[in-house]
């Protein structure tokens, strides 16, 4: 089939860039690698987006899917109804989330159902607890929560809401604790405590009776794989409970095992409120999301005595048994085979292979990650750190001859992302490095 026979768009690009060239056709994988159309082979060097951390082709997984299939395809979980594969998932992930006093799950099918649903359930506890006005969300700046309307009006990067403005009312960002980039201190600790001061500030400014929750990825991943500094969850933590926010942990692309914890936030001592997830959850098989609550909330919604405490949210694929059945078999291969241990080993070889980059690449200005989430800055001016114009392609242009040497990789504007199934092991490692290493060699740069 030739381009001019496809007729979708393609996700986060301008549709005229697809208008001069074919797009790359995945037509099967295996492991860590995947296969093209024209029968080339390339390691994953993004998990598919984020998601494959089991790697594909999983007979596991696929088998699962199959016996389900055979049992029963689809049922809703409206009104009462339920099926066996929702129960046993909501039971394994409450069970999981011991640590962090997860009482309830509502399923969704993926991750901005997922945020939407923790914003919109947020909104409901406080009416169920008799503060209505309590319906502001907080958000960092840099923040991706999705693409439904809520969910993006506390996205806190300007390409994920420019053109769909005017957004949602009532949701704020604060700076985010990006050490490499921000307008204060390369200190980590000292911009942990700042950048809990601000979000403490605008807080007390909005009114603490009128803010629902604060919401945060454990570690921001679109906005450019920003770890934050140790100390800065916990001071969160503090901040709300003080102030009696709930807080929301997005965990669509941290959840199982990405960052080297099960959790992200469980690797910084947090519990949440409310988890988000998706991606990992059912490592990609079947799109499926899901957003847990802690007994504050769960206690709440259920003892509520009126309409307040009635769930008037959810979806037609909600608690869907295929894509439940394909979760069930997916965490028991992350936990099984202790994946978020092997992304904490391999991240770390990871980061020490690409490290050199720093010093050798005139365009690179940093390396940064946590377990298997890692991104490049591309800079003009190591100096000033001032980025690279995102518009000129450059990253693109890396990426592209990456590929030609058999790895995938992420161009994200001044950015390249990397986030390997988390069964990856050295051999593929080095293989994404060295492909990395063609393409910062061989694209000329041009400030």
């Amino acid at each position: 089939m030739s381009y001019s026979e496809s007729r979708f768009w393609h996700p986060m690009m301008h549709p005229a860039a697809m208008k001069g060239r074919s797009p790359l056709r995945i037509v099967r994988g295996r492991g860590c690698r995947v296969f093209d159309a024209d029968g080339n082979e390339f390691v994953d060097g993004v998990a598919g987006l984020w998601n494959v951390n089991a790697g594909h082709d999983r007979p596991e997984i696929k088998t699962a899917i199959v016996e389900q299939m055979n049992t029963l395809e689809y049922y809703q979980t409206f009104d009462g109804v339920s099926n066996p594969r929702a129960e046993e998932l909501s039971a394994r992930m409450i069970g999981l989330l011991d640590t962090e006093d997860m009482a309830r799950v509502l399923f969704s099918s993926g991750g901005s159902d997922a945020t939407e649903t923790a914003l919109k359930m947020a909104r409901q506890y406080w009416k169920a607890c008799g503060q209505p006005e309590r319906t502001k969300f907080i958000s960092l700046k840099e923040a991706y929560h999705g693409s439904h309307f809520l969910s993006a009006s506390v996205n806190g990067a300007a390409v994920f809401r420019r053109n769909y403005e005017p957004l949602i009312s009532g949701c704020f960002q604060v700076q985010n604790p990006w050490v490499y980039r921000n307008p204060f201190t390369h200190d980590p600790e000292e911009l942990a405590q700042l950048c809990a001061m601000l979000l403490e500030r605008e807080i007390e400014y909005q009114g603490p009776d009128t803010v629902a929750a604060f919401i945060a990825e454990p570690v921001q991943g679109a906005g450019g794989v920003i770890v934050p500094p140790a100390s800065y969850w916990p001071r969160v933590r503090e901040i709300c409970d003080r102030h009696g926010v709930l807080l929301i942990a997005d965990e669509v692309v941290t959840g199982f095992g990405r960052t080297g914890s099960l959790f992200g936030a469980r690797g910084w001592g947090v519990k949440p409120d409310i988890m988000c997830f998706a991606k990992g959850l059912s490592s990609g098989y079947v799109p499926l999301g899901a957003t847990t609550f802690n007994r504050r909330v769960a206690d709440a919604l259920e003892g509520s005595p009126d309409f307040s405490g009635a769930i008037m949210h959810g979806y037609t694929y909600s608690g869907h048994p295929v894509g439940c059945a394909a979760a069930l078999a997916a965490i028991d291969i992350v936990v099984d085979e202790d994946l978020p241990g092997n992304a904490a080993r391999q991240g770390d070889y990871l980061m020490e292979s690409l490290q050199p980059f720093v010093k050798r690449f005139e365009t690179i200005g940093e390396v940064r990650g946590k377990g298997l989430m890692m991104a490049i800055d591309l800079v003009r001016d190591k100096t000033t750190r001032e980025p690279i114009d995102p518009m000129s392609g450059y990253a693109y242009a890396v990426a592209e001859v990456a590929r030609k040497h058999g790895a995938i990789v992420r161009p994200v504007g001044t950015k390249i992302i990397l986030s390997p199934p988390l069964v990856i092991q050295r051999e593929d490692i080095d293989r994404i490095v060295q492909a990395l290493d063609a393409g910062f060699t061989q694209t000329p740069f041009t400030a």
